[in-house]
């Protein structure tokens, strides 16, 4: 941490901040929202930072709204993750990091296009493992992994979509994080930083957690829309720089 600067680590934490208030609300958003910005202002933090607060805040969700999870949902899309995993370590060693985060990115955009167009996903099995596994080949490869299964659960009751979401991000980043530990990648450095910023990110999830009742309905899924669009376009951003 003495290689970073008081101003990036400003800019971490208010990143991570609104990533926590944004995933409180809306079910994710924290490592969509902080990955971008950490892996610009200091690469050497990506992937270990954003892991460690996402799964700080979404163990807070769990908790929070534990009796709301659909766990007939996660029992389809937990599992496709791990050959998703397995498919996003290939591609990492296939192509080039530019490569395929614009590839997600455009997958995402035409996504949300899509559903615009009221093109409605169908929650089953089928999707919930596709879903999954997208989700893990893109986490895997990108960090961002939360877009194909938000984009299905984009007109679910808000404590459910919040509550099932947090078990699919809590058990897929206890699984990357072992992975990181078990192939020595699991810097210190990040580990402490992410300590450090935990004060701020519980901030932030507190705020959402006490404003979340003003987004429902209509306003909870264009909310989900603009944080996956928002993902995309630092995808983008993250890629071509």
């Amino acid at each position: 941490m003495t290689d970073l600067s008081w101003q990036a680590l400003v800019l971490i934490g208010l990143a991570a901040t609104v990533g926590a208030y944004v995933q409180a609300v809306v079910g994710l958003g924290l490592g969509l929202l902080s990955a971008p910005v950490v892996a610009l202002l200091e690469p050497s933090l990506v992937p270990v930072l954003p892991l460690w607060l996402a799964l700080l805040v979404a163990g807070l969700n769990l908790l929070d709204e534990h009796e709301h999870v659909d766990w007939r949902s996660t029992a389809w899309s937990l599992p496709a993750r791990v050959p998703g995993t397995v498919l996003g370590a290939w591609l990492v060693a296939s192509f080039s990091e530019r490569e395929i985060g614009l590839a997600l990115a455009v997958m995402v955009l035409a996504a949300v296009a899509l559903t615009l167009r009221t093109v409605d996903v169908p929650l089953n099995p089928a999707s919930l493992a596709a879903a999954g596994f997208v989700a893990g080949a893109t986490g895997t490869a990108t960090s961002v992994g939360g877009p194909p299964i938000a984009l299905l659960y984009q007109r679910g009751i808000p404590e459910v979509v919040r509550a099932t979401l947090s078990v699919f991000f809590f058990v897929g980043v206890i699984v990357s994080l072992i992975g990181l530990w078990i192939s020595g990648s699991l810097d210190r450095e990040p580990s402490l930083l992410a300590l450090v910023l935990a004060p701020v990110v519980l901030i932030g999830y507190v705020a959402g957690r006490r404003t979340r009742a003003l987004v429902a309905g209509d306003a909870f899924r264009g909310a989900v829309l603009v944080v996956c669009t928002v993902s995309a376009l630092a995808l983008v951003l993250r890629s071509v720089t």
